[in-house]
């Protein structure tokens, strides 16, 4: 007899704590999948609560309203096995668990075995590891429901779990279901965002159908849930050694559903034929929770049709849809009704403008005009086009700004549709610069005080700024970029005031050829924008310093490229600096003298060292790769230390 399913995974954008709508927006999709003819259906990793509860977590109110909010979609599941993300409190310990709700009711819970605890997670502060082989039973209002290293049987059809970072590891959990005889998987996870971090994704789905000669069905948040973290979907099924379907990836909609036929029985035959495969003969039957309601056999099967695979995005699509969608979420769950921006004229800030500009874009593509307005309901869009509503742009000038910024910054404006102000803020300079002087005593010259009369320029620039933002409320993007953070190379209360850093995330490097991107490509279906050509022929510079100084930001600092790959091998693989001086040397030495190239490593060790202060006061910022230098998710560094003083000596001698 066939034993063939209809399956689907299921990609929810969520809000941490948000009961009422994380509750709707999981009914809604465990009714459309099963409108679509999903039995089987795999939500995400603590998609009840959010994934972003934080210490939250540690409440015994969120464990009791996370469980009566399950109770309260357990009836929306008639007919259907579904899996739902959520806390579990037991025996006063937390769980990263999983509840498996059976036609209307609850019918036991996982517990996740590995917990991620590197870079952006920090899951082993809340959560406890389920230990490996280990049941037990939990009770709630009389009812004893079974608990932790479980697998599911299910109409005779065997369901287990691997959790996210489960899937991860050297040794997977889904070994052990191989050797039970398992025949579906289900990982229901909360993968952040990170560049080429899907494929990774496909491919141990992939193997563990293959390896586990099992189907699996892999899960996955979606949007801007908490602030820093983007999950982009990116959902996925393989059956025996292939990938049926994959879905779409950074949606703007509330879900998003991948849904597959796949035959049980294909892979029992992949299971036989494996020499590998030595079944576990006598099994503890504790750990088996078995249900036998005919659902999966209720009514006749008829093939859903399976999702299209998503195709593969550049490196520079992947920024662009990241980056809108992350702003998107942002803006609308601070219930913000726009951005300002402080439009210099420059590479970030005409980034940062094109971002807001592909956000409203890709989601008005997506969405539809009606849709995006329903999306942001509280926004009055009825004299304004959409981008003119949400983004004001402002450049602010001084006599040391040029007409090429100037004719750049309002290029840029018109062409992504914003509105735009140019202010003079040379008197307002001049102000303090002479309230000052008769504080000290003397004339400020740029020989004696250039960081400071440099800096009075960009603090200026932020109190008009913020005002325009309190008036609109609207969120202040602020413009710094990674290369910057690294060496501490922007004005605090400058150029880095804002609510929101949407760039801090990224190199310079990168940015610059992005922006060349798109100005000639953009994104699919979406047009590129020419007019960054006033931006793309310049060489970056700060404009602080008197015209005749020809100042630039690689002048000051480095070569961006080089500053980058730097920073890669002093932060990202931590080496010190005469290991970095070596390394450099054999990848720049053709390009660069030596004495030039340890002249910029030192220089990128003190400026790194003394800027930490900065980078903890950065706004948030995006999640975009595993190279951040977030200190309060990624990269954490002593405020004070002694700067890699005794390695620095080290290298001035060679």
């Amino acid at each position: 007899m066939s034993k063939r399913i209809n399956v689907a995974a299921v990609s929810v954008n969520q809000t941490p704590l948000d009961w009422t709508g994380n509750r709707n927006r999981i009914i809604s999709a465990i009714e459309k999948s099963a409108q679509d003819g999903a039995t089987v259906i795999c939500l995400p990793e603590l998609c009840l609560t959010g994934y972003g509860c934080e210490d939250m977590f540690l409440s015994p109110e969120v464990g009791e309203r996370a469980w009566s909010t399950l109770k309260e979609i357990a009836p929306h599941t008639k007919n259907l096995v579904v899996a739902v993300g959520l806390p579990i409190w037991f025996q006063s310990s937390v769980f990263n668990g999983v509840a498996l709700l059976v036609d209307g009711e609850i019918t036991g819970c996982i517990g996740k075995q590995n917990l991620a605890g590197d870079g952006i997670h920090y899951e082993t502060r809340w959560f406890k590891p389920w230990p490996e082989g280990v049941v037990d039973t939990i009770s709630h209002n009389g009812i004893e429901i079974p608990i932790g290293d479980l697998i599911f049987d299910i109409d005779n059809i065997r369901i287990g779990f691997e959790i996210c970072e489960d899937a991860w590891v050297a040794e997977r959990p889904g070994v052990r279901l191989a050797r039970r005889g398992i025949d579906l998987i289900l990982n229901p996870s909360a993968s952040h965002f990170a560049f080429g971090k899907q494929l990774v994704r496909e491919r141990f789905v992939l193997e563990g159908s293959r390896a586990f000669a099992c189907a699996y069905v892999y899960s996955n948040l979606l949007g801007n849930e908490s602030g820093r973290i983007i999950f982009d979907g990116g959902t996925a099924i393989a059956s025996g050694g292939n990938l049926v379907a994959t879905g779409k990836r950074f949606s703007f909609q509330d879900f998003a559903i991948t849904a597959a036929p796949i035959d049980i029985n294909v892979s029992r035959m992949h299971q036989a034929r494996q020499a590998s495969h030595e079944p576990i003969l006598g099994e503890d039957q504790q750990n088996v929770v078995k249900r036998e309601p005919g659902i999966l056999d209720r009514k006749p099967f008829t093939p859903c049709e399976a999702t299209q695979r998503d195709r593969i995005l550049t490196k520079e699509e992947e920024f662009a849809r990241a980056e809108a969608l992350g702003l998107f979420d942002y803006m609308r769950k601070s219930w913000s009704s726009g951005f300002v921006l402080s439009l210099s004229g420059g590479a970030d800030s005409g980034a940062v403008a094109c971002l807001v500009k592909l956000m409203v874009d890709l989601a008005v593509t997506e969405l539809g005009k009606k849709g995006f307005k329903q999306k942001l309901h509280y926004i009055d869009f009825e004299k304004r086009g959409f981008v003119e509503a949400l983004l004001t742009c402002v450049y602010q000038a001084t006599r040391n700004s040029g007409e090429v910024t100037r004719n750049a910054a309002e290029s840029i404006a018109s062409a992504v549709g914003a509105r735009y102000q140019e202010w003079d803020i040379d008197e307002l300079v001049e102000g303090y610069r002479s309230t000052v002087e008769k504080g000290i005593g003397r004339k400020l010259t740029w020989e004696q005080d250039d960081i400071t009369l440099q800096n009075i320029q960009a603090r200026v620039r932020a109190p008009g700024i913020w005002m325009i933002a309190n008036l609109e409320n609207a969120l202040l993007l602020a413009t710094s970029n990674r290369s910057e953070a690294a060496v501490g190379y922007a004005t605090m209360d400058g150029d880095t005031s804002g609510g929101l850093s949407p760039i801090c995330g990224i190199d310079k490097a990168f940015l610059r050829e992005w922006l060349r991107w798109l100005e000639t490509t953009g994104a699919e279906g979406i047009a590129p924008i020419p007019e960054l050509t006033a931006i793309n022929a310049q060489a970056p510079t700060a404009e602080l310093r008197p015209k005749d100084q020809n100042q630039t930001d690689e002048g000051d600092l480095m070569p961006y490229p080089l500053l980058d790959a730097i920073e890669k091998l002093a932060i990202r693989d931590k080496k010190l600096p005469v290991e970095v001086y070596q390394l450099v040397c054999e990848d720049w030495a053709a390009t660069y003298s030596e004495e030039q190239l340890k002249a910029w490593v030192i220089r990128f060790f003190k400026l790194w060292s003394r800027n930490q202060w900065k980078r903890e006061r950065y706004a948030p910022s995006f999640h975009l790769d595993d190279e951040n230098l977030d200190p309060k998710t990624w990269c954490r560094f002593p405020i004070l230390s002694s700067g890699f003083k005794l390695e620095l000596e080290e290298l001035s001698k060679l």
